[in-house]
């Protein structure tokens, strides 16, 4: 009786302990996010009206590579630095990564650069997090727990799914592992964060997918089909973008002049192509998607620009252009495989999004939270299949390999080929 008291008495410290940093965690980057989300939607509508700022692209990408370069320390690793360090790595996530890569993303979407918002929000989350781990004295395991928890309360804040961003934060670290001994503190961080960045008027945008259509054998071989083609598109987002950052790393030494140059790409592509529509936030290229209005190969432009502008060295997220090629993608396949059109972008939406970050869970739970339960089974479906399609690396080399997929039987199948020689 006395070790069950002991215990529930410990376990009570441990949930008030954590409650209380979750609460702070979730209240900066509720702020945090408000700030940054309602700056994007600015600076998105000032540049529709003055297209000449694009012109500016390659200056504001050499002015922060100089400033990443030779004053960010280790925060240029942007992402992969909170991701290391929450796997237990043993650098400082220093404070100047929050203003760093928060106006460096800004100015990025202000000139047109094809970017998205997680990666902010998770490396802002992240050093937040590993600021009160210094406040609190936590070291060792608690690290590793607040710092997952600051990147569910990014995610969380930014998208407005807590659900999601509870389980991204547990996922995205290691492939095959879901760090569940952090669920309490990811959690209140992220439900916290989210409830915080509402509070300032911050309002979501939800698409529609329509009438879900009954189970049978055709309907089950088709998102069978676009299951895969979403897979591959995940990963050639991610390996274009580790090929065409790891090219200009060779032909251009200095990170000044190859942001300077690679922003110059982005200009020069925009040009010969006679459009913007790919550029900056893109957010319209969803509505089209599940409007049916779609241009056939939207999805292209969009992985292009995105590409191109992440290749060269650009802050900002890749998750809502993933959710916009994802979406225009399924929107494009949905006529060819005779399916509802915002039925298959929803589909697409989550499911590009699952196989370029290698998170199927969190992709999962997140389409429930955006389309609804109706629509959960074929969500898991498709999340299921583009994860299994997109490869063992996603967008983020610092995540960790627990076990390769496709390799679950092999123990199975090496006793078997065993048995069989013992024969």
């Amino acid at each position: 009786m006395k070790k069950n008291r002991q215990k529930i008495f410990l376990t009570g410290i441990y949930m008030v302990k954590w409650l209380l940093i979750a609460l702070i965690i979730g209240a900066i980057m509720g702020s945090l996010s408000a700030f940054f989300l309602s700056s994007l939607t600015w600076v998105s509508a000032y540049r529709e009206t003055h297209r000449w700022l694009l012109f500016l692209l390659p200056v504001s990408g050499g002015i922060f590579a100089y400033l990443y370069t030779y004053h960010g320390r280790n925060a240029a690793r942007g992402n992969n630095l909170i991701i290391s360090q929450a796997n237990g790595g043993e650098e400082d996530i220093p404070l100047r990564l929050i203003p760093l890569t928060l106006f460096g993303t800004i100015t990025t979407h202000l000139f047109g650069g094809s970017v998205g918002r997680e990666g902010t929000a998770v490396q802002m989350g992240g050093a937040v997090a590993d600021a009160l781990r210094r406040v609190f004295r936590l070291s060792g395991y608690e690290r590793e727990i607040i710092l997952i928890a600051g990147i569910s309360a990014g995610f969380s804040s930014v998208f407005g799914t807590p659900l999601a961003g509870t389980i991204f934060g547990l996922e995205v670290l290691a492939l095959g592992k879901l760090r569940s001994e952090a669920i309490f503190p990811s959690f209140f961080a992220a439900f916290f964060a989210n409830l915080i960045t509402e509070m300032y008027g911050i309002t979501h945008i939800h698409y529609a997918m329509g009438v879900i259509p009954d189970w049978s054998v055709l309907l089950f071989l088709k998102l069978f089909l676009a299951g895969i083609c979403f897979g591959l598109i995940g990963w050639v987002f991610s390996r274009s973008i580790v090929f065409l950052k790891k090219t200009y790393s060779n032909w251009v030494s200095n990170p000044v002049l190859r942001n300077f140059l690679g922003g110059a790409v982005v200009v020069a592509a925009a040009l010969l192509l006679g459009t913007q529509r790919y550029l900056g936030l893109s957010l319209p290229l969803l509505s089209d998607a599940f409007s049916g209005k779609a241009n056939p190969f939207d999805f292209v432009g969009k992985l292009f620009f995105t590409i191109l502008s992440l290749g060269a060295g650009y802050q900002g997220g890749e998750v809502t252009p993933l959710f916009e090629i994802g979406a225009t993608l399924g929107s494009t396949l949905a006529p060819i495989l005779h399916l509802s059109i915002p039925f298959l972008a929803g589909l697409g939406f989550i499911g590009v999004f699952s196989g370029a970050t290698n998170t199927p869970i969190a992709c999962f739970i997140m389409g429930v939270e955006l389309f609804g339960s109706q629509s959960a089974v074929f969500l898991l479906m498709i999340c299921i299949i583009s994860y299994m399609c997109s490869g063992n690396s996603g967008i983020y080399s610092a995540q960790e390999t627990e076990l390769e997929k496709g390799r679950v039987s092999l123990p199975l199948y090496e006793s078997w080929k065993n048995k069989r020689i013992d024969r």
